[in-house]
């Protein structure tokens, strides 16, 4: 790891109080340590959590926000409002050197410093997973942060008023085209969503009809949504296509360039937004730029009571939770034995996490991670949703209450529960609110437009050299010596 001077603004504590750093504020850092300011006693011990972002996204919202459904900043919790005691830093960490017990914060403006622990706590998250497939990386979105969701809904609203202004034909069907790649829970849900929008927004464009608005969704497995039943996602396929939906299964996508994709069947779907679900990785910036022992996902191996190491052996002093941690599923339903990664597990895992690091500290013993998958609950839009339970399954009205009052009571803090059911209450009589806010993006456009700039300057003619002028001013003394002898 590269040496690094510490930051005067950031010098670590001389007192003999341990020191926590937990690396990432998604799901899982959040939670451990909103809990270890719970569990903790008074000076027992200072708590730092480090994060590019100052605040946490809670994910299962996204696709409601990219349909106009919940305003934007309600699905995010500030850090700094609600940790009371810990230390927030906004930053990345860059390297971890766990044989020495320091970390390097790389801030995005500043030099990096190191930053020493006892205690260290990775929770660093995921981020979309893609393959080197041409246009992709220039062309598509995610669906992993709240600015991505944003994005989404005001393209789609801006597209439609730019449809609005064209004749029918290639360039307005491009425009009211959206690709979602991906057919897992994400990926299913926002296709709904935004299909739902789009069905919305036509009462307000007379000029357009259902027919000319095309959604697509490609997934290459066989079948969509793997954490549900067949009978259930064959339940989801029918309806999605009850509301003009085309799914393509067994389908790849082999090409992006210049919006037009490609998909291995042949077939080119010319579009201006193509959302990417096609899976997620642990962090690899944090993964890579450390010392922990690393699994064959590129995930940081974990034991199932989260400490970081092996099932023989602890590493001592490391934990590790949600997306970027590899933790045994001691249930037995975990893909490969692990668990998968989703915000039910992440949030249980901190929780946990933050008793169990509490207890070592005090000499106690950890327990064990076991937890038994609840079920999976997704929106389908407006008054639709799917549930599924063990072999109970609940569809369409019923499962969409479902869907909102589970998510509804696992927001964190009744601070943000008010503000999300309250955008719920205002849309059920108000409807969503359809106004595109794209421009933000570029929020000085009208102010560089019409703000007065300096006159260029006029440029000065040249001066002759002195050699030159010498002779004109000898020619301009004799002139009058000579008119004077006429």
């Amino acid at each position: 790891m590269t040496s690094t001077a510490t930051s005067p603004a950031f010098a670590p504590a001389t007192s003999a109080v341990p020191k926590i750093l937990i690396v990432g504020g998604g799901y899982a850092g959040f939670y451990t340590a909103w809990k270890l300011e719970k569990h903790l006693r008074k000076g027992e011990a200072e708590v730092t959590i480090v994060d590019p972002l100052p605040y946490m996204t809670y994910q299962p919202f996204l696709p409601e926000v990219a349909a106009g459904e919940i305003e934007a900043r309600h699905v995010v919790v500030g850090l700094r409002r609600h940790l009371k005691k810990t230390r927030v830093v906004v930053a990345k960490v860059t390297g971890i050197n766990h044989a020495t017990r320091t970390a390097t914060i790389t801030p995005e403006v500043g030099g990096p410093w190191t930053e020493t622990y006892d205690q260290i706590v990775v929770t660093a998250g995921a981020v979309s997973r893609t393959f080197p497939i041409p246009g992709i990386a220039e062309n598509a979105i995610g669906l992993k942060t709240i600015e991505e969701a944003v994005a989404i809904r005001d393209r789609i609203l801006t597209n439609f008023d730019r449809a609005a202004n064209l004749p029918a034909g290639p360039e307005r069907d491009r425009l009211l085209t959206v690709v979602v790649v991906g057919g897992g829970f994400a990926g299913i849900e926002v296709f709904a969503e935004t299909r739902a929008l789009a069905s919305s927004l036509l009462k307000l464009y007379p000029q357009l009809r259902f027919e000319d608005t095309h959604f697509h969704l490609i997934e290459a497995m066989g079948r969509i949504m793997p954490e549900v039943s067949l009978k259930t996602s064959e339940w989801v396929l029918k309806d999605l296509a009850k509301r003009g939906a085309n799914v393509h299964l067994d389908t790849q996508v082999t090409g992006a360039v210049d919006g037009n994709v490609e998909l291995s069947t042949g077939e080119v779907i010319p579009t201006d937004l193509i959302i990417w679900t096609a899976g997620v990785m642990a962090n690899p910036t944090v993964v890579r730029g450390g010392d922990l022992p690393v699994e064959e996902r590129g995930r940081i191996r974990t034991r199932a009571d989260l400490r970081v190491g092996t099932s023989d052996e602890a590493v001592e002093g490391a934990w590790a939770a949600g997306d970027v941690a590899a933790v045994p599923d001691l249930t037995g339903a975990g893909v490969g034995g692990y668990c998968v990664p989703n915000a039910q597990h992440a949030v249980r895992q901190a929780k946990l996490l933050a008793k169990n690091l509490v207890a070592v500290m005090r000499g106690e013993v950890p327990r064990e991670y076991i937890h038994k998958n609840l079920g999976a609950v997704a929106g389908l839009g407006l008054y639709n949703g799917v549930f599924q339970s063990g072999k109970i399954a609940l569809k369409g009205f019923v499962a969409w209450i479902a869907h909102r009052g589970y998510h509804g009571l696992a927001m964190p803090s009744w601070e943000r529960k008010w503000r999300v059911i309250g955008d719920w209450w205002h849309n059920f009589w108000l409807n969503r609110d359809n106004v595109s806010l794209q421009t933000v993006q570029n929020p000085r456009y009208v102010f560089e437009e019409f703000a007065a700039r300096p006159r260029p300057a006029v440029a000065e003619a040249p001066a002759e050299p002195a050699a030159k002028k010498a002779p004109a001013k000898k020619a301009a003394a004799k002139e009058p010596a000579e008119t004077t002898a006429r």
